[in-house]
């Protein structure tokens, strides 16, 4: 029983994590990355260029894109496609859809865009790092990802940077130079704080206790703080050197 209620309030909290993490994403997507035409990182990227060239708002294309993937997961993947990739894509899309219905944003919440390029960064980074943490993603061009892996031999990073770039490049068409080398800014920086977050997240640290009697501490820290411990005997040697 105990068990089942350890399961059950761990599941509940990866699940809360997973909300707390879409909606850090979908605040730097929507409310810095849109309304600035940042193009840079997949789908939301693409959103817009193409919001810019059709009567579509980004949100929306963002939503039908992402529904349109996690149906071609459940199609080439199966049953192992992921839960929790499910739930993440899915609360995007609501996030995106009610912020949309409750606060229209037409402009920039500031006349700083290197200033909101950086929210634009961080705040879907920090997102996504805590969703890889939990063995989640937030759908979109991850799927694709996943149906190459399993069906291809192709180099999954080579082929996502790609499609960034893609984004990125007609960017300097459609909005300019200035948005163009914003987007590529973002596009450098994103991944390199991704991978910062996780290194932080997962980080551990290790202690040396040096004694005489390792039984009681090994275990209070196995028992008391549930995390591992390991003992190595050692000697005291003496070394004795002659002068000639």
């Amino acid at each position: 029983m105990k068990q089942i209620e350890n399961k059950t309030l761990r599941t509940l909290t990866e699940y809360g994590l997973i909300t707390f993490s879409i909606w850090i994403m979908v605040v730097g997507i929507y409310f810095f990355k849109f309304p600035n035409n940042f193009a840079f990182g997949g789908v939301t990227g693409f959103a817009t260029v193409i919001s810019a060239l059709t009567h579509w708002s980004a949100s929306e294309f963002t939503t039908i894109v992402n529904t349109v993937l996690l149906v071609a997961g459940f199609l080439f993947l199966g049953r192992s496609f992921g839960i929790k990739t499910v739930y993440a894509t899915l609360m995007m899309s609501i996030f995106l859809y009610f912020l949309e219905r409750l606060y229209p944003i037409t402009r920039p919440l500031t006349k700083e865009p290197l200033l909101e390029l950086i929210f634009a960064i961080l705040l879907p980074s920090v997102g996504s790092a805590l969703l890889f943490n939990t063995g989640a993603s937030s759908g979109g061009t991850d799927i694709i990802a996943m149906i190459l892996k399993r069906y291809t031999s192709l180099n999954i990073g080579t082929v996502l940077l790609l499609v960034d770039v893609t984004g990125v490049i007609m960017a300097y068409f459609v909005f300019g130079p200035e948005t163009g080398l914003f987007s590529s800014l973002g596009l450098l920086a994103k991944s390199l704080v991704i991978g910062d977050v996780i290194e932080n997240i997962n980080l551990c640290k290790c202690f040396s206790i040096i004694c005489d009697d390792p039984g009681p501490i090994c275990d209070y820290i196995i028992h008391g703080l549930n995390r591992s411990a390991t003992v190595y005997e050692a000697q005291a040697l003496s070394v004795i050197i002659k002068r000639p």
